[in-house]
């Protein structure tokens, strides 16, 4: 056997690992870092806040980066956009008492893919929530249904399941977080999403409390990498500050030091786990 053959057959051998980006289109430095890690190999999939001021500005260079691009639908956060937007607690409190204006709905799901379609030119590759609000009632139902309307004939389209992977070395409260956001709605979802005619990831990963620097964040990389399996979702929200940013997260300057640097490779080493690109 050469040593290309080699080499293909220890990646074959390898669990294949969605890493997922959100917010690709909130801000500049964003956008820097998922594009940064795209271009490095370190990055699966990036999930497009469409109303974000940055997303059209950015949408060439991610349309050059190998990446699957999705949708990050958007329900909560105010970001100039007509329609229906409000705070998460009121969202899943209005969506699980059957609240929710479906009209309004359906105009604001219809309306952030049309978008995605405008500038991108192209359909979404796959379809998640910003905060997960994709999963919750009303949304899902009517995000499902005009999925089915736009791309059942498109092979390969997915949404994002949160359904989590058991972490044992995670602490005991961010494996409640992860559960959580869990109950709020991926049974449900994932089988709607099947009965549809859709995919979605076996499992997920990446969910804590944005809190801890470096140092808790490689804890938590190499907690997620250590039981990842194929088909997995791992998510996060790098930034990557330059000296012009005056409004950059230290912690997802953080989230991209680590997925950028040795810290994450050597972990995908060690559990024989490949970024899936």
């Amino acid at each position: 056997m050469t040593s290309s053959q080699d080499k293909q057959a220890g990646k074959c051998d390898q669990k294949p690992l969605i890493v997922c980006a959100d917010d690709f289109g909130m801000n500049p430095a964003a956008n820097r870092a998922i594009l940064a890690l795209a271009d490095a190999g370190r990055l699966s999939a990036t999930s497009c806040l469409v109303d974000g001021p940055y997303f059209a500005q950015g949408a060439a260079a991610l349309l050059a980066q190998r990446v699957q691009k999705g949708l990050h639908l958007n329900f909560t956060d105010d970001l100039g956009q007509p329609g229906l937007h409000q705070p998460l607690k009121a969202l899943i409190r209005d969506a699980y008492l059957y609240r929710l204006d479906v009209a309004a709905v359906r105009a604001q799901i219809v309306r952030q893919l049309d978008r995605f379609e405008a500038v991108m030119g192209q359909a979404p590759d796959y379809a998640d929530g910003h905060l997960h609000v994709h999963q919750l009632p009303q949304i899902r139902d009517e995000l499902v249904f005009e999925l089915s309307r736009r791309y059942a004939n498109i092979p390969g389209f997915w949404l994002r399941s949160t359904q989590m992977r058991s972490q044992p070395a995670m602490p005991a409260r961010l494996r409640f977080k992860a559960r959580v956001i869990q109950a709020l709605g991926a049974g449900a979802l994932v089988r709607l999403a099947h009965e549809s005619g859709f995919d979605t990831n076996a499992r997920f990963l990446g969910a804590y409390d944005f809190q801890g620097g470096e140092a808790a964040y490689g804890r938590w990389l190499e907690a997620w990498v250590s039981v990842a399996q194929s088909g997995d979702v791992m998510m996060c929200h790098p930034e990557q500050a330059d000296a012009g940013d005056t409004r950059t997260d230290p912690q997802r300057n953080a989230e991209f030091k680590l997925l950028s640097g040795p810290v994450f490779a050597d972990a995908l080493t060690r559990y024989g786990v490949r970024v899936q690109v």
